[in-house]
């Protein structure tokens, strides 16, 4: 059925697959065989000292450590037989074509001599049944090689060779469904069995659907746990407007003195801020930060702080309509009249007093400020 009765076309499929098996499935697969067989070999004295080394730091039980050792030992056998078996398979295509050689001789000499046939004839008949039973053998030598190319090839993995395969399958559905396609197209062709390829197609194409969907609902299950991860580690968010910011240098005030503040009520503080912070810098080389002026409703009103990073530094009162007078000695200053209070800058005693007693503070002696 495959060469139509042309063993030309027979020959040339066989040798094509000939071809395939011994240069590139069986030598490909011998190669990577010996070097893995190599390199396991080459690694076993550092994984035994390794072992070794866990087991007398107290990693690692003697046990766990006879079953490492085991393991390395069946790794070494495992890429070992499989050098050995890649050869048996390397040996098994040359004998094919040998075989394939002696076949047609004596399918020549057995035709034309003990026969009778003419040496067209025995060369066809011979030729096309030595073809035949030749594709017959080396079609499952070629599935076996290719069985121990990827049984040899397979990277290190946890699971067995079987679940390997199904996981990388179905982790692509695209590759079954392009499967599915070309065996729908050698369905198709006219003179092939359509039947097969017909059942083999539905089969390819159902997995590849049904790998699609599992795909599908895994990854809609991931992204529904990571948002649901997201939602439980999300902190809640204080509304901005309700939070302070945290200001390096800030003054605070009693909202009796916000008219001292505010220039619409002729306020000047904060120009003579200004100004302090420009001749300090002029003076000491140095810019002082910015200082934010805000009320504080939980100040007495005429109480005002000084905050360095959100942290009271220093606090006073204020009395508006008032001087402060400071005397140069102990003086209480009971002759002024005045309210006793305390200098903040330097902690000196000193009264408030009105506006109208400055002269007389000043004549006994007070700095008046």
């Amino acid at each position: 059925f495959v060469v139509g009765g042309n063993y030309v076309v027979g020959l040339i499929i066989f040798l094509i697959l000939i071809v395939i098996n011994f240069m590139v499935i069986t030598k490909g697969a011998g190669r990577v065989a010996e070097v893995s067989a190599r390199f396991t070999l080459d690694a076993m004295p550092g994984k035994q000292m390794s072992i070794d080394a866990d087991m007398n730091a107290g990693l690692i039980n003697e046990t766990e450590a006879r079953a490492r050792r085991k393991t390395i030992e069946l790794e070494a056998d495992f890429y070992g037989a499989m050098d050995g078996a890649s050869k048996f398979v390397r040996g098994d295509a040359i004998a094919c074509i040998i075989i394939l050689v002696i076949n047609i001789v004596g399918g020549l000499i057995i035709g034309v001599l003990q026969h009778g046939m003419a040496p067209a004839a025995a060369a066809t008949n011979y030729t096309l049944l030595t073809v035949g039973d030749g594709l017959v053998s080396q079609i499952p030598a070629l599935i076996v090689s290719t069985a121990a190319g990827l049984v040899v090839t397979r990277a290190t993995h946890e699971g067995t060779l079987s679940e390997t395969m199904g996981a990388q399958l179905w982790v692509q559905p695209r590759a079954m469904a392009v499967a599915a396609a070309m065996l729908l197209v050698f369905g198709a062709m006219p003179g092939m069995p359509a039947l097969p390829f017909l059942v083999l197609a539905l089969m390819t194409g159902f997995s590849a659907w049904a790998a699609n969907g599992t795909k599908k609902r895994k990854a809609q299950a991931e992204i529904d746990t990571k948002q649901k991860a997201i939602k439980a580690e999300k902190p809640k968010v204080e509304d901005s407007d309700l939070i302070a910011p945290l200001d390096l240098v800030s003054l605070e005030v009693g909202y009796g003195l916000i008219g001292l503040v505010d220039q619409e009520q002729k306020g000047d503080l904060l120009d003579r801020i200004r100004s302090l912070r420009r001749q300090l810098a002029q003076e000491w080389g140095f810019v002082i930060p910015p200082v934010h002026i805000r009320d504080n409703l939980d100040f007495k009103p005429t109480s005002y702080a000084f905050l360095i990073k959100g942290c009271i530094v220093a606090s006073a009162d204020l009395r508006q309509g008032h001087l402060m007078a400071m005397a140069a000695d102990d003086n209480n200053g009971s002759e002024l009249g005045g309210i006793p209070t305390t200098e903040p800058a330097f902690g000196l005693p000193a009264v408030w007093i009105p506006e109208s007693k400055r002269e007389q503070a000043q004549a006994l002696g007070y700095t008046v400020v």
